[in-house]
């Protein structure tokens, strides 16, 4: 997944060579600390003794591309409605909040916790794999464009910055997907688009409640032919729920993105 500079609020102080978690004293320093990143996630602590938090500062050593924070202030807790040791991850891409409350007798292990994180970690652009397709299908934007591309091509990564310029605009309204077509397991993503490698790089957007589709093939990847597509198709959804007609589409086997 692409790393991006989440500004000075969101990076971690470092002591030699351990990432430690920002430490969130007031609401303002919280609040500003989630504004500066794509996703951060905070443990919110009443008891700093329990296994948990242990664990917290071990996922935040492993994980390095996310900003970790941390707070036991009684008036940042209130703030979040904190009513248990909880981890939360926010992200910008869908103004979501994700919380795994630790109750009494849940046992929640460093592999459960980087779990939870790594399937919410939604980003303006996410790159597609069995983990991160779990947190897409959950989130609440039901509208997915995806662009097919080989990452190792040597315009990959202008690719991406223009892609990624572009999500700017749809945020809370698409979620923006890479998917790399050099990795084996999506074959399966590419051809139910019913694309070959040659015509790629492509885009396809998927509109999940009623699994309507529409490819375009790419010569190359600019941020306002991004943008028409994205409108267009927008647009002929918006005629579709006016009109109250369906549109035809294509049967999407959900076991394709797990």
């Amino acid at each position: 997944m692409e790393g991006f500079n989440f500004g000075v609020l969101s990076m971690p102080y470092i002591t030699g060579d351990a990432k430690k978690p920002v430490l969130l004293q007031d609401i303002a320093a919280t609040t500003a600390f989630i504004s500066a990143a794509e996703v951060a996630v905070i443990g919110f602590f009443q008891d700093l003794e329990r296994p948990e938090v242990v664990n917290f500062h071990t996922v935040v050593g492993r994980i390095q591309d996310v900003p970790f924070g941390l707070s036991t202030n009684p008036e940042v807790l209130s703030h979040y409605n904190i009513t248990i040791n909880t981890i939360s991850i926010f992200r910008m891409v869908d103004d979501k909040r994700q919380d795994l409350e630790i109750t009494d007798g849940k046992a929640i292990d460093v592999a459960k916790m980087s779990r939870f994180i790594q399937i919410n970690e939604l980003r303006l652009v996410t790159e597609y794999n069995p983990v991160t397709a779990i947190g897409l299908f959950n989130s609440t934007v039901q509208t997915h464009l995806l662009l097919l591309t080989d990452k190792t091509s040597q315009e990959h990564t202008e690719r991406v910055l223009r892609y990624r310029e572009a999500a700017e605009f749809f945020r809370g309204k698409i979620l923006f997907i890479l998917v790399d077509s050099n990795v084996k397991g999506n074959e399966r993503v590419i051809s139910f688009f019913n694309l070959k490698k040659s015509q790629l790089p492509a885009l396809a957007i998927f509109h999940t409640p009623d699994e309507e589709q529409d490819v375009l093939p790419l010569g190359e990847v600019s941020v306002e032919l991004v943008r028409d597509f994205c409108n267009s198709f927008l647009a002929r959804k918006q005629m579709v729920r006016e009109d109250g007609a369906l549109t035809p589409y294509q049967s999407l086997d959900k076991t394709l993105w797990h």
